[in-house]
């Protein structure tokens, strides 16, 4: 299982959050007093981290939502070609096939360190520095 259970009031903005089974980032989050026959509930605005779509999303606040495992790890980058990239984990040595979001197109480059996401099954260069 990677990902755990929490209630809509615990999460934070900035964090991330489970939504049409895609990992999202919470970019703002109100939430509205309990009303006379109701209880309080939380608007979201939250952006996927792999699809890059932005998403609204109202629920009680006391509703159990899915909160992703994220693991934030270093790695290299082994060779680029086009819009794909190899990657090696600096800690397992293990090697990664990554498609590069158009932000990353042109400025990753061989031999540079790199940070990448990884949630669900998938990958995402998230910082690259040094190298050239």
């Amino acid at each position: 299982m990677s990902w755990t259970v929490a209630e809509i009031r615990e999460l934070r903005e900035g964090g991330y959050i489970i939504v049409d089974d895609e990992v999202c980032k919470i970019l703002s989050i109100q939430t509205s007093k309990p009303g006379k026959h109701g209880e309080a509930k939380a608007r979201m605005d939250v952006m996927g981290v792999f699809d890059q779509r932005k998403r609204s999303i109202v629920h009680p606040v006391t509703h159990k939502a899915q909160v992703p495992m994220i693991d934030k790890r270093k790695g290299q980058i082994i060779s680029v070609s086009g819009e794909h990239a190899q990657i090696m984990d600096l800690e397992t040595y293990q090697t990664f096939d990554f498609t590069l979001d158009d932000e990353w197109k042109g400025k990753a480059k061989p031999g540079q360190d790199c940070m990448y996401m990884s949630a669900m099954g998938k990958l995402k260069l998230m910082q690259v520095s040094g190298g050239d």
